[in-house]
């Protein structure tokens, strides 16, 4: 039987009236009858494929070490989330390579809604632009949504002196290359950051990458390096306690967890501008409903007061978007530091 009628052929095609006058169906009007059962019970399955998911347990695999501001982000949202969809969602920390090795392995996934990315500036803004990596931060991901964002914010430890940019920067060029800093690994933003910021200045600093900001920053608080760019999700608890000395923000704007902190840009480096985010992805080709379902978790998980409290406690922003807008500001991140690294000369060194 050839099933080449559209939908338009089965409900306007006429049933022969004579037949079924005499009780029966007629020879002509039988296939067209028998096709349009067919293609409703297509379209009842499909519906009832996309209704069945979650089927299982979700795995969020978040790029960074358990600890630091993104895996506190993720683990947050993720529990909202969980509750609304009816299933658990497993986080599993796999750090290394500035997030690639998670963004590889997501990419390769089952495009089924099963296994998601906590996405962020490393692994669909600054690695792109800067490291070789295996994967397409576009083509192999199917955006999610927005999570929040911060600002990222320069910070020294218990060993260093300054007490703001200037004398920081003074610093720097005294110890002739010795002063160093720690990222969460070549390529990441905390990395990338500082980079900018030496490009900018005329400094030479070195660098210690980890594998993720919480070793990073552990060793900072221990003085085993002097400075860090982290997001202020990560430094805000050390800066309250003392520990850690902020100096600048790279945010267009001071940031109003830590309003005495001038930015980067109005002390003589105007333009200077970097935020932190994190986002949510899955493998490119997810069904779009199942992308639909996620995002309607995610956002009902961000507009929840619990969540935006203890989120404004860790220094973030809740910032709900649709799929369609979180996919028009990763092209946008990827061109925007892509641009900024060929202007600004950076070279990195994995």
């Amino acid at each position: 039987m050839r099933f080449a009628m559209t939908r338009q052929h089965l409900f306007k095609a006429p049933l022969d009236r004579a037949g079924l006058q005499n009780g029966g169906l007629a020879t002509l009007a039988r296939p067209r009858l028998l096709a349009l059962a067919l293609w409703m019970g297509i379209g009842m399955g499909v519906c009832a494929a996309q209704s069945a998911f979650p089927q299982r347990p979700i795995r969020l695999i978040v790029p960074v070490a358990a600890g630091g501001g993104a895996d506190m982000v993720a683990r947050m949202v993720s529990e909202k989330m969980a509750h609304k969809l009816g299933v658990p969602i497993v986080v599993e920390n796999k750090a290394g390579a500035s997030g690639s090795i998670a963004a590889m392995e997501v990419a390769k996934a089952a495009p089924d809604g099963h296994t998601l990315m906590q996405c962020f500036v490393a692994t669909h803004s600054t690695n792109p632009a800067v490291l070789p990596i295996k994967y397409d931060p576009i083509a192999d991901f199917a955006p999610v949504g927005m999570m929040a964002r911060t600002s990222n914010v320069l910070v020294v430890g218990p060993k260093n002196t300054a007490k703001n940019l200037a004398e920081f920067l003074a610093l720097a060029r005294a110890s002739q290359g010795a002063m160093s800093y720690s990222s969460a690994g070549s390529g990441s933003a905390t990395h990338l950051i500082m980079a900018y910021l030496e490009s900018q200045t005329k400094v030479h600093l070195v660098h210690a990458p980890y594998k993720g900001a919480a070793p990073a920053i552990q060793d900072l608080l221990g003085g085993q390096v002097d400075a860090m760019f982290p997001s202020l999700t990560t430094a805000l608890p050390y800066i309250k306690a003392g520990k850690l000395r902020a100096l600048a923000v790279a945010s267009p704007q001071r940031d109003p967890l830590i309003p005495h902190v001038p930015t980067v840009a109005e002390l003589g480096f105007p333009g200077f501008s970097a935020i932190q985010w994190w986002g949510l992805c899955a493998p490119a080709h997810t069904p779009a409903p199942v992308v639909a379902v996620l995002n309607a978790a995610l956002n009902d998980a961000l507009a929840q007061a619990d969540v935006q409290r203890r989120l404004a406690d860790t220094a973030a922003e809740p910032t709900p978007m649709t799929s369609d807008q979180f996919a028009t500001f990763l092209k946008t991140e990827v061109s925007k530091w892509t641009r900024l690294v060929k202007d600004a000369g950076i070279q990195i060194v994995p």
